[in-house]
């Protein structure tokens, strides 16, 4: 069965929304390693790394900055942390670099919010 309208109309939203937060990131001289990262615990939507760092990053994207608290509610923590753990072992030359959990918030008419260190793995 075919995914209804309102379904692909979010996923191109949300392709779109991961395309731009790689870009910003870009911009602060960060390279994208990995976008949309499947693994079998879960999907990683970016994957950078800047100064040895890498970095994990989740993308959220709503309608107004107002929505910020909920969406970051939303982050499955433990999901992101599994999915890394797995991208991980397919990349242990990476094992040893320090490792972060970032989010980035996109909204309508304002600059993306960069959350840096956003929270621990568990």
């Amino acid at each position: 069965m075919p995914p209804s309208l309102s379904r692909q109309r979010a996923e191109r939203a949300g392709r779109r929304a991961e395309a731009l937060a790689a870009w910003f990131l870009r911009l602060k001289l960060y390279s994208i390693r990995a976008r949309r990262f499947r693994t079998p615990v879960g999907e990683i939507d970016l994957v950078a790394s800047r100064f040895g760092v890498t970095v994990f990053v989740e993308v959220k994207s709503r309608g107004g900055n107002a929505h910020e608290l909920e969406a970051f509610e939303a982050v499955d923590q433990r999901r992101i942390a599994r999915a890394a753990e797995y991208y991980l072992v397919r990349n242990p030359g990476l094992a040893d670099s320090p490792l972060r959990f970032d989010v980035i918030f996109l909204a309508p008419r304002s600059w993306p919010r960069h959350v840096v260190n956003a929270f621990q793995a568990y």
